[in-house]
């Protein structure tokens, strides 16, 4: 009963993240013993992030092959992963304790996944399990990378939309679980409208792809995508939903966010592409360094910097050496599949971006955050 009751019980009008400063929990971003306050909780949280960062960037055999069969089956991860933090608020995992707790969701998110990504595979030609997990499949098979990677990115992109931008309208009137597969199910729908009606696909013989036309290559989409997001990390997980968070009505919020959020993104690519012209893979790639900066500096390190100006250059100072670090690591290392610049995007959006989601969203910053009891004693004790 009690699950059945978690799973009904409704989500607050709009998400904590981007609510009113006054409406926020004030032990948010609080710790235990020596990691109480930032950035000791920050720096205490790296010893995860770090490993788990490392891992989805090499693991998989290395830079490249992490990058053309863990990049896919991440990307498609993020979806789930923001469905399961931000709309089922860490259930089923949040009824265990918090250590189990993170390695339940953890499992789920892997789960969906591979599910996810077959049926991208689906969408593009046909589901090859070998092409799911082998950076070099062969003829015939269908490799994720870069086939699937428009579609896989246009659904987190639509999901991050919904969620913090569209404050979940109006989907967060449903029960929590319900919500939360409702709004992957739009996010996907959303995405697959996209990928058939702008994307323009060519498909190299034996690739197992099929081909259509379209305006905009995958390439193309992929970087106004990412630099889409980094309009969303900055103005709705950085500055918390400023300068809209404290409009009273609702519809005004939205609208406004979704004009700064779209159209800040387009002009922003714009200028990349149109006047200075950058390659797509360099687009997406400092875009990508913005948006891992962003996490960082706005979840794993919250509450540190007060000042929006502060965050802005902390998160664009952090943004810079992170391009810089790994485009050094990427430019010293040999490729035949993919480019340093791609490794670089894979890096900096999937492996830290994962890790932080994971760590802070999901994992409640196990085991140096507050648990929920300690949370509500110490709300309690600074309670007027």
């Amino acid at each position: 009963m009690d699950l059945v009751r978690t799973r009904r019980r409704h989500l607050p009008d709009r998400p904590t993240i981007s609510a009113p400063a006054r409406a926020r929990k004030p032990s948010a971003h609080r710790g235990r013993g020596l990691f109480a306050q930032q950035p000791g909780l920050g720096l205490a949280g790296l010893v995860l992030v770090v490993p788990v960062a490392v891992l989805v960037a090499v693991g998989a055999g290395g830079p490249e092959p992490s990058a053309l069969v863990l990049g896919p089956l991440v990307t498609f991860a993020l979806p789930a992963a923001t469905m399961i933090a931000f709309w089922w608020e860490d259930w089923p995992g949040s009824s265990l304790r918090p250590g189990w707790s993170g390695l339940l969701d953890t499992g789920l998110v892997i789960i969906a996944a591979i599910l996810l990504a077959m049926l991208g595979q689906l969408v593009v030609g046909h589901v090859d399990l070998r092409g799911l997990f082998d950076p070099t499949p062969g003829p015939g098979h269908l490799p994720t990378y870069p086939a699937t990677l428009p579609l896989a990115g246009a659904a987190f992109a639509a999901m991050l939309q919904l969620t913090l931008v569209c404050e979940g309208w109006p989907l967060r009137r449903l029960g929590r679980f319900t919500a939360g597969v409702a709004a992957l199910a739009v996010s996907w729908a959303v995405a697959l409208a996209l990928y058939v009606v702008v994307v323009r696909v060519e498909a190299p013989p034996g690739s197992g792809v099929t081909a259509h036309s379209g305006p905009l290559s995958g390439a193309e989409v992929g970087a106004v995508l990412v630099v889409i997001g980094a309009w969303q990390v900055l103005l709705f997980v950085a500055w918390r939903g400023w300068p809209f968070a404290e409009w009273h009505h609702r519809w005004q919020r939205i609208v406004a966010g979704n004009v700064a959020v779209l159209g800040g993104g387009v002009l922003t690519f714009g200028v990349g592409y149109g006047l200075a012209g950058l390659p797509m893979s360099t687009i997406t790639a400092v875009a990508g360094s913005f948006i891992a900066a962003g996490l960082v500096i706005g979840m794993l390190f919250e509450g540190w910097i007060r000042s929006r100006t502060g965050l802005f250059l902390a998160i664009l100072l952090l943004a810079v050496a992170l391009y810089a670090l790994f485009t050094i690591l990427a430019d010293n290392l040999a490729w035949t599949m993919a480019t340093p610049e791609q490794w670089v995007g894979h890096v900096v959006l999937t492996s830290i971006g994962i890790s932080v989601v994971l760590h802070v969203g999901i994992a409640r910053r196990w085991p140096f955050g507050t648990t929920d009891d300690e949370s509500q004693t110490l709300e309690r004790k600074e309670a007027p």
